[in-house]
């Protein structure tokens, strides 16, 4: 599985407002190959055979009631949760995230900004654990830097969550430097079975020279590395 050619398959979800749903799908389909498939967010189902579902950056139904509080409700959203159960690999970034905290696919909340302000800038992170499709091509405490661009990209849990994520390895980036007020400078976090990961940094933004780096690729690089390792 995996690669151009060998039956690679994603799905791109996307929601009234988004808008990194096309980045998202060109990152997939550069880095991995195969099939993006670009879903609404109204559709009952998802496609067969998916080896990635991605919920991209964006403002879903303009952030109304709270970041990605609606869009958690439509109607692909229980599909997903289904896929997410059954061990299928799901990446939400920035709304995405959000989303996926308001799914109950992650715990925690994304909250308004420390300082309320928009932050839209390149920022470092570090790398919190190798130990997941996500994270395998990168090396633990590694430094990267990947863009951000969020208004309430705060992560907030209770004390017993952020020592269960602590304990549990399932922290897996870090702002290296205070950008938003995140407890314990969480920049994305997995779920239990490390299937799931919601980060606030666009990794899609960072996969070619062009863009001022690759750091982001290497996420990409590891989702389809870990699909040729289980094949």
């Amino acid at each position: 599985m995996g690669g151009p050619g060998n039956g690679f398959a994603a799905a791109v979800i996307t929601f009234p407002g988004s808008n990194c749903d096309r980045d998202m799908a060109v990152a997939i389909e550069q880095i991995c190959g195969g099939t993006v498939h670009r879903v609404w967010h109204g559709d009952a189902s998802l496609p067969e055979g998916l080896d990635l579902i991605a919920l991209p950056g964006g403002f879903s139904y303009g952030d109304y009631l709270r970041s990605g509080a609606m869009a958690a409700r439509s109607p692909i959203m229980q599909d997903v949760i289904a896929a997410a159960g059954r061990g299928v690999p799901v990446l939400g970034v920035c709304n995405g995230f959000q989303v996926l905290t308001e799914a109950g696919l992650l715990p925690g909340a994304l909250v308004r900004n420390a300082g309320i302000r928009f932050v839209c800038r390149e920022v470092a992170l570090t790398v919190g654990t190798t130990q997941s499709q996500f994270t395998s091509g990168y090396l633990r405490g590694q430094r990267i830097s990947i863009p951000v661009a969020h208004h309430d990209g705060n992560y907030f849990a209770d004390a017993a969550t952020l020592d269960q994520l602590e304990a549990e390895d399932r922290i897996a980036f870090r702002y290296a430097e205070p950008v938003n007020g995140s407890q314990r400078d969480i920049a994305g976090v997995l779920n239990g079975a490390r299937n799931v990961l919601g980060m606030m940094p666009h990794p899609e933004r960072m996969i070619e020279a062009a863009q001022g780096g690759t750091d982001g690729a290497r996420l990409f690089e590891s989702i389809l590395h870990g699909l040729n390792v289980a094949a």
